[in-house]
């Protein structure tokens, strides 16, 4: 504690410094020391701060400060520790101070010494808390049977006691308790209690109580109370059903309830017993009626009884348990529904079936398991009867057939099968209502077959056109059977229905009696079938005729020989002349010859050609109609490719006429025109060929133009983009010179770009193409003039064509004198139009020989069209190209 500076030392406490002396163990409260506090005149308040012990050596709280009453005072005990003398300091130096209300303060000390005193004994261990009970069994030779621990605070040497002293035991000296006597649970008292008290010198004294137990041993064994061995009850008795309570004693129990424990030794699940008190019960389904009960129905339990749940005395006994059969099965029959067939018009007291041999009642007892079948009914029952042995036979005729028959094929009856003893059923069936089994019984009436298939026709006739498409129904054959129900008919070709070219013409559906043509039919060939069908019921069958008259119609081409010829003529000849002497002859297998009429569809440019008759004949002949006329440039044309159409118009039998159709047969001339050695062809040094490309795309390739934009764009962008850093790299590289340079000092003349004039003038020539030869390089054969070397590809399934020669002049001359440019020409590439390439070539022109005229072929030029492809290795012109 820390004090003002301003207090002053004043004798305040009176009777301080003092000793005093208390007693060990003394209670809380007890008066240690009193004293007063006296204070100034000019205190006249009194005391500030009240005395208080602010400090004690050794430290403790064991002591506090009490007012009296006024200025006086008192130190006492707080209990807390309790003052002990053997365990605590001796004395304790207390300093106590005061303070007055004018800061005058003193503090003294108070010496208190503790004082021994002299204490009871005290008990320790068990003993020092609570009553011991001690546990000694039963026929135990006398021994030491506890060790009391008792002490004295001050250390005095203590004596044991033992009350009453009557009882069969002893203390000695150290506190040790022995008996005096082997016990007999059965004869001497169960528990004892004994008082045992411990006295120190001096007198004072300390008792406790000691509970001693007689433990009994297990020495006798149990034995059954219960004399009853064999017990009876009924089969399916529910779990938990008690069926005995089985009793036993022992005789170490006196005429206290024994504490014993009962089991099965035998392995029976179906029963079990109470292990405290004995009661034997039902634990499983005890069936009767099921092996090995069936057979022998009694149940043997070996019951034991032990006074220990282990190492204890036990006893045996074997009872019998006899179980008796109930009916508690109703009869039952497997199957409990039956299909019995009959044929229609079966007679009556045919047997059917026995029921007896399906059904049974697997109650044990006789007297459980008798049954007898009742209540036959169901529609149409009046046609069969039950007998008293459960067999079932018909009583009436069923004929399907019969009008007053109701159509029923399947008769439903029922049987009612019920137990002759009174039923139980309630333990193995809680919800059986009824104590009756029906059994159903099916009874189908198996049709007859009675009855043949019926045509209804003997005979069927059937026209057909012979251009019938293949696949056609051209009729039905159609059958019916009186059978009920109706049998399936089947049908089928029995005979005919075959040609010298065909197995099958004809085909019939198997189930819809639909006639159908498998091949085409030719009336030039056949004009009538007769084939064979059968209707069949799988039993029965019968047999039709089928004719098939063949309509004809006109569905044969005229066939005409020769179908193809080649034929040359002089330009000169005259008019009305049978063409080499030509004539087509035809023929028809299913028109008049002269129904013939014949035409040129194709190839007869300005009618030159025609053929003489033009109908009515199977025969006709070429007949030039008209002369030629190059020289006026009429025509043109030096080879022609005529395609002539004979067509028939009627049939060769008016008879059973069908549709009235015209047929065409082709014949294909080809006819070249010879020039006259005499005619005077125009001759030029040289000539250019003009070939044309052109790049075709699909309308459906919407994308082309896209894609080709698109990249243009591209394209440009890019360019664009290398010009303006080029343009930059300049700029930065070379500046620009003052204006007075960029004035050039002359001024040149523009040059003007020199035009080109171009005729061209076509001009058809009649070139001979008189050898031919294979292409290295595409392999494809072409034709060539031996004389000019005129070229052209050869098409193999074409007669020879004159080919076009083109002949360009060119008036323009170039800058250095030399003739036109053929490379220009198709350089240039005109979006709007087909893309088409020029290619240009010259060949002098062939001398004849002598006493010979120039022809117009040796002189002539050729137009050749060539494909895209031929550029990489195709057939090119043999004279050089023009550069």
């Amino acid at each position: 504690h820390s004090f003002s500076s301003a207090g002053r030392r004043s004798q305040l406490l009176q009777g301080l410094p003092a000793t005093s002396t208390v007693e060990e163990n003394s209670a809380a409260g007890v008066a240690v020391y009193n004293f007063n506090v006296t204070f100034s005149p000019l205190a006249s308040e009194g005391v500030a701060i009240l005395p208080t012990i602010i400090n004690s050596n050794p430290l403790t709280g064991a002591f506090e400060i009490e007012p009296k009453g006024g200025l006086e005072f008192r130190v006492i005990t707080t209990g807390n520790p309790v003052l002990d003398y053997e365990t605590m300091p001796k004395s304790f130096d207390l300093q106590i101070f005061v303070e007055d209300t004018t800061g005058r303060t003193d503090l003294n000390v108070l010496t208190i010494h503790v004082a021994d005193k002299n204490e009871h004994p005290v008990f320790r261990g068990n003993m020092a808390i609570q009553t011991v009970m001690i546990y000694v069994l039963e026929r135990t030779p006398p021994e030491r049977i506890y060790q009391v621990d008792a002490a004295d605070p001050e250390n005095a040497k203590l004596k044991f006691s033992l009350l009453p002293a009557t009882v069969p035991f002893s203390i000695s000296e150290s506190g040790a308790i022995f008996s005096t006597k082997e016990f007999d649970y059965e004869k001497d008292p169960h528990s004892y209690f004994l008082n045992i008290t411990v006295t120190d010198p001096d007198g004072l004294n300390s008792t406790r109580i000691v509970n001693i137990n007689i433990i009994n041993i297990n020495d006798e064994r149990p034995y059954f109370t219960t004399k009853q061995r064999i017990y009876r009850i009924p089969e399916e008795q529910s779990p938990g059903t008690s069926v005995a309570n089985i009793t036993a004693k022992d005789p170490d129990d006196g005429d206290s309830p024994s504490r014993l424990f009962y089991s099965i030794q035998s392995s029976d699940r179906r029963f079990s017993i109470n292990p405290a008190t004995g009661e034997l019960q039902v634990a499983g389904r005890i069936d009767r009626d099921a092996l090995p009960l069936r057979l022998h129905p009694n149940i043997s339990l070996v019951l034991r009884v032990e006074d220990s749940p282990s190492r204890g005395h036990a006893r045996e006994m074997e009872i019998t348990v006899v179980i008796e059969d109930v009916n508690d099965n109703p009869p039952e029959c497997n199957p409990s529904a039956f299909r019995k067939e009959a044929n229609e018009n079966t007679a009556p007291g045919t047997f059917l079936v026995d029921l007896r041999n399906y059904c049974k009642d697997i109650d044990a007892d006789p007297s459980n398991n008798q049954f007898i079948f009742t209540g036959l009914s169901g529609f149409g029952s009046n046609n069969f009867a039950l007998e008293s042995t459960g067999r079932l036979v018909m009583t009436g005729t069923i004929d399907l057939e019969n009008p007053s028959n109701p159509g029923v094929e399947v008769y439903t009856l029922t049987v009612r099968v019920q137990d002759i003893a009174h039923p139980n059923y309630s333990s193995k069936y809680p919800f059986y209502i009824s104590f009756d089994n029906i059994i159903y019984i099916y009874i189908r009436i198996k049709p007859v077959n009675e009855f043949f298939p019926i045509f209804q026709n003997l005979s069927y006739v059937f026209s057909v056109s012979e251009i019938t498409k293949v696949g056609s129904s051209i009729g039905r054959a159609h059958a019916i059977d009186k059978d009920w129900p109706p049998s399936v008919i089947t049908y089928s070709i029995v005979a005919g229905a075959g040609t010298r070219d065909y197995t099958n013409i004809f085909w019939i559906s198997p189930t819809k009696g639909d006639v159908r043509i498998l091949a085409r039919l030719d009336y030039e060939t056949t004009q009538k079938h007769i084939f064979t069908v059968q209707a069949s019921d799988q039993e029965k069958s019968t047999t039709a005729s089928v004719t098939v008259n063949v309509l004809e119609v006109n569905d044969e081409e005229p066939v005409c020989s020769p179908n193809f010829f080649s034929l040359q003529i002089p330009v000169d000849l005259a008019v009305g002349t049978n063409i080499n002497g030509f004539r087509i002859e035809c023929q028809d297998r299913d028109s008049d010859p002269r129904s013939f009429r014949y035409f040129i569809n194709e190839g007869n440019e300005n009618s030159h050609f025609t053929f003489s008759p033009s109908a009515g004949s199977n025969t006709s002949r070429l007949i030039l109609a008209s002369r030629f006329d190059y020289e006026s440039g009429l025509d043109t044309n030096w080879v022609y490719s005529l395609s002539v159409h004979i067509t028939d118009d009627n049939l060769v039998s008016t008879r059973d006429k069908t549709t009235h159709l015209t047929k065409t047969g082709t014949v294909t001339l080809s006819i070249r025109v010879i020039p006259n050695p005499t005619t005077v062809t125009t001759t030029t040094p040289g000539f250019t060929v003009v070939t044309r490309r052109e790049n075709l795309y699909s309308p459906s390739a919407w994308y082309v133009p896209f894609v080709v934009t698109l990249g243009a764009l591209l394209l440009l962008g890019l360019l664009g983009h290398l010009g303006l850093l080029l343009l930059t790299r300049l700029r930065s590289c070379c500046p620009p010179a003052g204006k007075a340079h960029s004035t050039p000092l002359i001024n040149a003349p523009e040059k003007k770009k020199p035009k080109k004039e171009v005729a061209v003038t076509m001009t058809k020539l009649n070139t001979i193409f008189d050898g031919e030869a294979r292409d290295p390089v595409t392999g494809r054969v072409y034709e060539f003039n031996t004389r000019s070397g005129a070229r052209r590809w050869k098409k193999s399934n074409e007669p020879l064509q004159p080919v076009l020669a083109l002949q360009v002049m060119s008036s323009a001359t170039e800058h250095n004198g030399q003739g036109a440019d053929g490379a220009e020409a198709p350089s240039r590439k005109e979006p709007s139009e087909k893309r088409k390439e020029l290619t240009a070539a010259t060949k002098p022109t062939a001398k004849p020989s002598a006493g010979q005229s120039e022809t117009p072929g040796q002189a002539g030029l050729r137009l050749q069209k060539k494909k895209e492809e031929s550029e990489d290795g195709g057939l090119s012109s043999p004279a050089p190209e023009s550069k």
